[in-house]
């Protein structure tokens, strides 16, 4: 796909929204956001970019077949970002993943299949390939998701699968490592403990600290997810990583030195529940796109913790009550 119009879900949230600036960042590209609006997604997060004449906001959800369907019988792709995503919320609110995450991609697939749609990126993650202590996951590697957020996009991996070969919806799946940048909601480790620290509160950290993952940062993946809408091959899984390792406890010591806090800030507490203590992917198969990260934790860190500092209105924003109704079409268009 090289030029079109492209329906972004979940285009108000942390991802979606950089990737959103990232489209609109080239002049051949109309983009339409679906988002619901819940307690991740917001307006804000678009900023400037609400007054570009080729952004389009639609305020619904991606359950709302109807809907979905109105909109993708009028573009040329669709990149599916809009998922629970949060770990520790999938403990306790499984059902709501599930839906979310699985219908809700099932629903957007059956519409894409019926308008004939030209290119749809599913977007997932590192989890699904669960813990490896030794070695790196390829995109033939098997997937054994240990908790309900990894296991519900694991299944959406395979339902877009099932599509492309059984319909031919012409889907390429990314899977990324842990994004962090600007503008994310503080449920994540980053944005948690830069807002905590900046209140002067005590900040915690699970088991030995010595879980590992990957942080790349949101706009290399951003960059990733573009090249995967113009140049990845339908049926494809393509890993983005090429990030920073980092142990919790590694990452905790580079937040504390840029905040100049010391580790009596620190508590540690009990493990969290499943808890894998390390994700690693290889990222050949999209470097062989073309794709290459072009910014360290190390060098973007404080940027991101100035945007918390600068932005404590944004710190915790209040959720949506997740019982009160959406309006079926709701359509802002930036044209005014």
């Amino acid at each position: 796909m090289r030029s079109g119009k492209v329906l972004v879900t979940g285009g108000a949230g942390f991802i979606g929204s950089h990737f959103v600036r990232q489209l609109l960042a080239a002049d051949d590209i109309e983009v339409t956001v679906l988002d619901a609006f819940t307690y991740a997604g917001h307006r804000e997060n678009l900023g400037e970019l609400l007054s570009c004449p080729r952004l389009t906001v639609v305020e619904g959800n991606i359950l709302d077949g109807p809907l979905v369907e109105r909109l993708i019988e009028t573009h040329t792709a669709v990149v599916h970002l809009a998922a629970e995503s949060h770990v520790d919320r999938s403990f306790f609110e499984a059902g709501n993943f599930v839906t979310t995450n699985v219908l809700g991609t099932q629903i957007l697939l059956d519409a894409a299949m019926r308008c004939g749609i030209a290119k749809f990126v599913h977007v997932s993650t590192d989890e699904v390939y669960g813990p490896l202590l030794s070695g790196k996951a390829t995109e033939e590697f098997p997937l054994r998701p240990t908790v309900p957020y990894a296991a519900s996009k694991a299944a959406s991996d395979l339902i877009a699968l099932s599509y492309f070969h059984t319909y031919g919806v012409p889907v390429c799946i990314t899977r990324s490592s842990n994004n962090f940048g600007p503008g994310q909601h503080p449920e994540k480790i980053i944005p948690l403990f830069v807002t905590r620290l900046l209140k002067g509160e005590p900040v915690a950290l699970h088991g030995d600290g010595g879980h590992v993952r990957n942080w790349l940062h949101v706009q290399d993946n951003c960059a990733g997810l573009e090249l995967v809408l113009r140049c990845g091959e339908p049926g494809q899984i393509y890993n983005l990583g090429g990030g920073t390792d980092l142990t919790n406890q590694e990452l905790t010591d580079r937040i504390l030195a840029k905040l100049g806090a010391g580790w009596d800030r620190v508590r540690f507490v009990e493990d969290r529940r499943s808890n894998d203590r390390r994700y690693a992917m290889d990222w050949s198969k999209i470097a062989d796109l073309g794709y290459r990260p072009q910014r360290s934790l190390d060098d973007t860190l404080a940027d991101t913790i100035d945007w918390y500092r600068d932005n404590p209105d944004r710190w915790a924003p209040e959720p949506r009550n997740p019982a009160a109704p959406i309006a079926a079409v709701n359509i802002e268009n930036t044209r005014g």
